[in-house]
């Protein structure tokens, strides 16, 4: 149990895949004016979306992929699933959260890289079911609180007077590279 607890914190925190591993960063990038509502919005599918294809991806893998040694085709087998599992997940949450909208994540979600990484790094390590969902809800996690801060920190640079050089993705992007030099700081969380 404390494991999957250090697996699910390092994942979100200290591993982020935007800011350490830079694998979700697009759409991170994408969307300079996007609404607080759908920040939130893509949040949350994202996190769904990469527990849900973690589970369905570690089940294939395990009981399909590897008694029949064909691991290295899991790239093709979790890619299709990954997409197909997007259009289901957006409509299923926009019925249950009618104030989030929704609409126009599909190609945010579907452009996500760090939802077929996650798929990748936990079958890799082949280290169990709670391992990949501790690792995929720590992944989620982590995305979600990652575009949250990047949300207010637009909010936050739009009133302030920026020399015309760094206006736009130059601040973000330096930004961002403060942002991880931050999240450094929870290496030290956890020692081994």
């Amino acid at each position: 149990m404390i494991d999957m607890l250090l697996t699910l914190v390092s994942t979100a925190l200290i591993s982020n895949f935007v800011l350490q591993m830079p694998l979700a960063v697009d759409p991170v990038l994408a969307s300079p004016t996007a609404p607080r509502r759908q920040v939130h919005a893509l949040g949350i599918a994202t996190t769904l979306l990469m527990v849900l294809s973690g589970v369905i991806g570690y089940l294939l893998d395990h009981y399909v992929l590897q008694p029949l040694a064909l691991t290295s085709l899991r790239l093709f087998v979790f890619l299709p699933v990954t997409i197909l599992l997007i259009q289901p997940l957006l409509s299923v949450l926009s019925r249950q959260l009618p104030k989030l909208s929704f609409d126009g994540l599909w190609p945010l979600i579907l452009g996500n890289a760090g939802v077929l990484a996650v798929l990748l790094m936990g079958t890799q390590d082949n280290r169990g079911l709670a391992h990949m969902t501790a690792l995929s809800l720590g992944a989620g996690l982590g995305f979600w609180l990652v575009l949250s801060l990047f949300s207010d920190l637009r909010q936050r640079i739009a009133d302030n007077d920026i020399p015309l050089p760094f206006r736009g993705l130059p601040v973000e992007l330096i930004s961002a590279g403060l942002m991880a030099v931050a999240f450094l700081g929870f290496n030290a969380m956890i020692k081994p």
